[in-house]
């Protein structure tokens, strides 16, 4: 399991825009097999900013199997008008689990 944190510092976008798009591109995440789950948080601090947690099953599962596989093409559909206002897009691995994940 790998998680992908997608950060966004919105400067041309609305976060609603943002917001909706993940939720029309969510759809695709949930119908994937290589996405375990996501979730999307916006700061209440800075509204502007906003950030993406996918859990996929692995990097190899996003890279190759997603990226390479039909839900692919429609998720970045929805997202694609955000990507220059992302700011990271990296895989992690976790290394201390909460109570809750064990």
């Amino acid at each position: 399991m790998i998680v992908e944190y997608v950060r966004y510092a919105l400067t041309r976008s609305a976060p609603e825009d943002l917001i909706e798009a993940y939720r029309t591109g969510g759809r695709h995440l949930e119908a994937a097999p290589e996405c375990i789950d996501f979730d999307l948080a916006q700061c209440s601090e800075a509204p502007e900013s906003v950030v993406v947690r996918i859990t996929w099953r692995s990097a190899e599962a996003h890279m190759s199997g997603f990226r390479r596989g039909p839900h692919f093409p429609p998720f970045l559909a929805a997202v694609r008008p955000f990507i220059g206002e992302m700011v990271e897009m990296r895989h992690y691995e976790t290394r201390l689990p909460s109570k809750a994940a064990s």
